[in-house]
């Protein structure tokens, strides 16, 4: 493996698990490629991009084989620019409020912004002609994972309605460079407003489907399971399947346990959420919750996180401990609940509880 930044934080080596710190999410507003987040369930395949050929098949009147070179030709090249998030990020959380095995304890780092480039997907399916029957498009990847004793490709879907937006790519670009191996070299799809386990990498064939994937990844994992249940108890089919990221924020800025003296306090970070809504307000907090300040926003497209800053007064106690949090709104009504409590499941994903940061005095 490539020497790492030392910013990048590993979570797992084999496979790859990792993300930046979160003072570097904020240090640009597009994340490099050698700092944006991986999340990988199996080893990063070697592909060879002069024999690649993307399968469509499934219900479509006319299957195709395509090449790169068939793409390059044969489509219009699309650009886009958007933020992805795993549906695990700030899992670590959660397993405070109780324990949750099995499943990477990622911080704040599982999300980052890159522009990507590529075919719009909705061209290529309109070349390969869906049947009426057609409702959901599947995606397999090149990959080769192991779950349940069992060795397959990883999976996933999108409703065919959702793969029909201008925006979704099938992309081999990756902030104007050719798609890092671990990023899904040579071609991955891009959902925005999805969490990233919709957003294949290593795209070995797409299936038009009348159901979503029967994938363990779709059908089983990547699913929001009540409260009650658990690893030996679940049932996947009264999971809700998880497709949109929601309202959620970050604190990159002060790190956790920052040393502050009296006086105003900058607090940076980003904020971001899912569909087709955007981030239309931060506030932050500088004693837990009791008060809030309206930060600043920079401007952004639709599919990206908006960077925010504020400067509030920390309340310190009496053992000079304080709490920083924030919160953020959507255009679509979107909020944030003040605690992970109700949130908890044992997957883990979906928090976006406030993010709270621990300061202490210094003077």
């Amino acid at each position: 493996m490539p020497e790492r930044d030392p910013d990048f934080l590993i979570r797992s080596l084999d496979p790859l698990n990792g993300g930046p710190l979160p003072a570097r999410q904020v240090a640009s507003f597009i994340t490099p490629n050698e700092l944006f987040f991986v999340r990988n369930h199996g080893p990063v395949p070697d592909v060879d991009a002069a024999t690649y050929g993307l399968e469509i098949h499934g219900l479509v009147e006319r299957p195709m084989r395509l090449s790169l070179a068939d793409l390059e030709r044969g489509f219009e090249r699309h650009q886009v620019t958007t933020t992805l998030a795993c549906a695990g990020q700030r899992r670590e959380e959660l397993n405070r409020v109780a324990p949750i095995p099995g499943e990477l304890p990622w911080g704040s780092e599982a999300v980052s912004t890159a522009t990507w480039s590529g075919w719009r997907l909705r061209d290529v399916l309109a070349r390969c002609a869906p049947t009426p029957e057609a409702r959901h498009v599947g995606f397999e990847g090149l990959d080769d994972v192991e779950r349940r004793g069992e060795r397959f490709r990883y999976g996933a879907s999108i409703a065919l309605a959702k793969a029909l937006e201008c925006d979704v790519l099938l992309a081999d670009t990756m902030n104007g460079q050719p798609l890092p191996a671990e990023h899904g070299y040579p071609l991955r799809v891009v959902v925005p407003g999805y969490i990233g386990a919709r957003q294949v990498k290593w795209l070995g064939s797409i299936e038009a489907r009348a159901t979503s994937s029967d994938n363990y990844f779709q059908a089983v994992a990547y699913r929001r399971y009540p409260r009650e249940m658990t690893p030996d108890t679940h049932d996947p089919a009264l999971g809700v399947e998880l497709t949109d990221l929601e309202v959620n924020c970050l604190i990159a800025e002060p790190a956790a346990d920052s040393r502050l003296t009296a006086g105003p306090v900058k607090v940076r970070g980003v904020a971001y959420t899912g569909g087709g809504a955007r981030v239309t307000a931060v506030e932050v907090s500088g004693d837990g919750g009791s008060t809030w300040v309206l930060a600043l926003l920079d401007d952004a497209s639709q599919w990206t996180w908006r960077m925010f800053v504020a400067e509030v007064e920390v309340a310190f106690d009496a053992d000079g401990v304080g709490e920083i949090a924030a919160r953020a709104l959507d255009s679509d009504g979107g909020t944030q609940p003040a605690t992970a409590d109700g949130l908890w499941n044992f997957k883990g994903y979906m928090n976006n509880a406030w993010p709270r940061v621990r300061v202490v005095r210094g003077d």
